[in-house]
């Protein structure tokens, strides 16, 4: 008799989970893949040597900039906020982690119940005859104390695959927090030799103020012999007063350079150290971009992007199972008595119960379709920006080492116009000393000339940025 009893059970038990999972059947989605192949070369070919494997300690030889960079790794407040969005990512692992596992609470309490005489409850505590003395204390104490555990029993693996996708997004944002290394020290690495760039642009105004100041001596001498007029020797003023306009304003630049760099090393207004004196004789190493396939393991941006959509997959798991039953066990034991002198009496007050549950969703499923949905269009999203980030990095590669080698071009024929204007400004000064030229042809060649190293300078500067943001953007510097 007891077999037969089992046998009808197992069978209920199966014809209960089949309609349940029949029922519980999630709608069809069209899964979409990324397509991660990207060119096998740039616009040339290339070795596999890359320039991202060096350390940015090694890239970058400054000592005055090395100092900066580690001040700016543990005081930019920037990184110190994103370090808590990785501790809150490692937290919610713990958090989906615990979930796997049974809750189980202990406890205490106390209590005293009085139900009506003519109840059902009241009339099963009392004898057939309701005589004084063969009933139930009224009302009755009642004292508990053990404790109670309930677990999910974790069936189509929705809580693993939410750990799992925790744990996913957790690596992402150290990935992101790498790339926001990677920001700041290029950041930093730009603002310090545009500072360099600022400080000889501005010897070079006071340089020019000087040579301007005693040209305009030379002139008012010449006024006074009556060989220019009043109008040469104004000329030549406002010239003087206007470079030394332009004095002021390199000074208040590089008050505001310095600051950047003071916020992003995190602390108040201070005086960057710094040799202006390298900028000019500082020739950047030649980068080595090795193939485009490294981009993916070398930049922390499509790595993060990668994770994001591994974890946006693992969610599109997890809402499925929310459509299939849940089994559920619930469980308790410990000591009930309505006397305190009876709590621990071994086995007449112990109590315990184990109950299961298997629930699935039956009517109104529309929020749960909906959360499948959204799960479906962000990991569509995911795939999207994973693609794109890969995209842009290729891209952003290949335009700075065409403008590197297009800024070195520029560079060399800067560097002849300079010598030239400043071989000009010698030949202008003696034939307007022998009154063969007219001063306006000094003027003039004293202003080509002053624009021309401005603009020798500004290439170098922007030189020197294209060697830190290709850097950067072959994925170094986070290591």
């Amino acid at each position: 008799m007891r077999r037969i009893d089992i046998k009808i059970v197992n069978r209920t038990l199966v014809i209960v989970l089949s309609v349940l999972a029949i029922h519980a059947c999630a709608p069809k989605l069209t899964v979409m893949d990324a397509d991660p192949n990207i060119p096998e070369q740039f616009d040339q070919p290339q070795d596999s040597t890359n320039t991202a494997d060096v350390q940015w300690r090694n890239y970058f030889t400054d000592p005055n900039l090395v100092a900066l960079i580690d001040t700016a790794l543990a005081n930019n407040q920037e990184l110190n906020i994103f370090m808590q969005e990785i501790q809150i990512a490692r937290n919610e692992v713990r958090e989906k982690k615990g979930e796997l596992l049974p809750t189980v609470n202990v406890g205490a309490g106390a209590g005293i119940d009085k139900v009506g005489r003519y109840t059902r409850n009241g009339a099963l505590e009392a004898t057939t005859d309701i005589e004084p003395g063969k009933e139930f204390p009224e009302p009755l104490p009642d004292f508990v104390v053990g404790a109670a555990t309930t677990w999910e029993v974790d069936i189509w693996r929705k809580l693993r695959n939410a750990k799992k996708s925790a744990f996913t997004r957790y690596l992402a944002s150290v990935e992101g927090r790498n790339f926001m290394v990677t920001n700041l020290i290029a950041e930093i690495s730009n603002s310090y030799y545009e500072l360099l760039a600022l400080d000889n642009q501005l010897a070079l105004v006071q340089q020019n103020i000087q040579i301007q100041s005693d040209a305009l001596e030379i002139v008012r001498l010449q006024k006074q012999a009556s060989r220019v007029t009043e109008l040469a020797v104004r000329r030549f003023e406002a010239q003087v007063l206007d470079t030394r306009s332009l004095q002021y304003d390199i000074q208040q630049k590089i008050v505001e350079t310095e600051n950047e760099i003071n916020f992003l090393l995190g602390r108040y207004p201070q005086p960057i150290p710094r040799n202006a004196a390298l900028f000019e004789s500082f020739v950047p190493d030649v980068v080595k971009t090795g193939v485009p396939s490294q981009l993916l393991e070398n930049r922390p941006d499509i790595r993060q992007a990668g994770l994001d959509l591994e974890a946006a997959k693992l969610d599109i798991q997890v809402a499925k199972a929310r459509f299939y039953p849940s089994l559920g066990i619930t469980a308790g034991v410990g000591y009930q008595a309505f006397n305190p002198s009876h709590l621990l009496s071994t086995p007449e007050s112990l109590a315990f119960s184990l109950t299961g549950d298997l629930i699935a969703p039956l009517v109104n499923r529309n929020a749960i379709k909906a959360m499948y949905y959204s799960a479906n269009s962000a990991q569509i999203q995911a795939v999207y920006n994973y693609e794109r980030t890969i995209l842009n990095a290729y891209i952003e590669v290949a335009n700075l080492m065409s403008k590197s080698s297009n800024l070195q071009s520029s560079y060399d024929l800067r560097a002849q116009q300079v010598e030239a204007l400043n071989q000009s400004i010698e030949i202008s000064n003696f034939l307007f000393r022998s009154a063969r030229a007219d001063y306006m042809e000094v003027l003039l060649t004293q202003r080509e000339a002053l624009d021309s190293r401005f603009d020798l300078i500004e290439t170098k500067m922007e030189q020197l940025h294209t060697w830190i943001n290709i850097y950067k953007a072959l994925g170094g510097g986070w290591e």
